[in-house]
């Protein structure tokens, strides 16, 4: 029998009504489990572990992911496989982070959620969550787990971390992976699409990080995005990353004052990575004139990346390198399956 350790963070999953609000509150373990007799027939073996107390994910944050990786890497050894209950809001935040903080990750480490509380009628979660636990104790004969990543699940698909987001504040459906195929289709059987999945080194241990650097922004390109608002964010001295959303396949207005706020800052040091608006598709930087000035301005593509990769990818380097020339090589490289080159 394979073991999973359930990891409550907080979220819809676990919520219940406050009768004097009618506002949805997060509730405890012991809540979540009673309403759930499906685990009776589950054939896997599965510990608990709460945050105390359970937190909306809006409160998601740096410390609470370094808690997770302490949590997973004190654990790693007792477990074939976790899951992370969380709130679906920043959950595409957390996935992409632990995909960076937890390096040749071996085995399974699924975050899935609900989009209604689990003890609700019509609720999601009781299906989102008991198939987590299946696939996070599903093995091959080889004795190795079928998807060894950091993994989101979610309404009959399982997703890679850093490439879902989430697209739908009401459906079932809430995630997508738009430019990554999914990894495995939960339906009557499961289907593992194991060539798009990731291959770790068995024959050598996760590495566990547990810092991440804060001073990262994001801004979108807009017509008519004025001088001074640019300026205040890009002039910030504790500034080491910015997430550039620009449009299309990476284009932004040939305004000068623009490329020369954004070569000012690379200059000193600060890494700007340019992603797309669009939610598919890629990067080409100097594919049309508007972007190729960029590439000289030092903007390094972040190619397909989403916004909550691109983000945590900058946290993670700027806490693992102090030289901004390495950030910038490593965040034009693929290093956990995060981008397509």
């Amino acid at each position: 029998m394979k073991k999973v350790l359930l990891i409550y963070t907080g979220g819809t999953i676990g919520m219940g009504q406050n009768p004097e609000t009618g506002a949805l509150e997060p509730l405890n373990l012991e809540h979540l489990v009673a309403n759930l007799p499906e685990f009776a027939y589950l054939k896997t073996d599965i510990d608990t572990y709460q945050f105390t107390p359970p937190i909306d994910s809006s409160d998601m944050s740096l410390r609470r992911w370094s808690q997770l990786v302490h949590i997973i890497t004190d654990r790693y050894n007792e477990y074939d496989g976790f899951v992370i209950l969380h709130g679906t809001d920043t959950m595409s935040y957390t996935a992409s982070a632990l995909s960076f903080m937890l390096e040749n990750l071996t085995k399974p480490v699924i975050l899935t959620g609900s989009q209604l509380p689990i003890g609700q009628l019509r609720t999601d979660g009781k299906e989102n969550l008991v198939t987590s636990i299946e696939l996070a104790s599903a093995y091959n004969e080889d004795g190795h787990p079928m998807v060894p990543e950091v993994c989101i699940y979610f309404s009959g698909k399982l997703l890679r971390g850093n490439r879902s987001t989430k697209g739908n504040s009401d459906g079932f459906n809430a995630f997508n992976s738009f430019n990554y195929p999914p990894l495995c289709d939960a339906g009557v059987e499961f289907q593992f699409h194991h060539h798009y999945i990731l291959k770790p080194d068995y024959s050598k241990p996760m590495t566990p990080h547990f810092d991440m650097d804060p001073n990262v922004a994001v801004f979108s390109l807009f017509p008519g995005i004025p001088e001074h608002t640019v300026k205040h964010m890009i002039e910030s001295p504790e500034l080491k990353g910015l997430v550039m959303r620009s449009f299309g396949s990476g284009n932004a207005p040939q305004k000068p004052w623009l490329l020369r706020l954004l070569k000012k800052a690379t200059m000193r040091g600060v890494t700007v990575v340019n992603i797309s608006q669009c939610v598919a598709g890629s990067v080409r930087m100097g594919r049309y004139e508007t972007s190729w000035q960029l590439k000289e301005a030092g903007i390094v593509s972040g190619y397909d990346s989403t916004v909550e990769s691109a983000v945590a990818k900058l946290m993670f380097l700027n806490a693992e390198y102090r030289d901004s020339s390495t950030v910038r090589r490593l965040m034009d490289t693929n290093i956990a399956g995060e981008i397509s080159r």
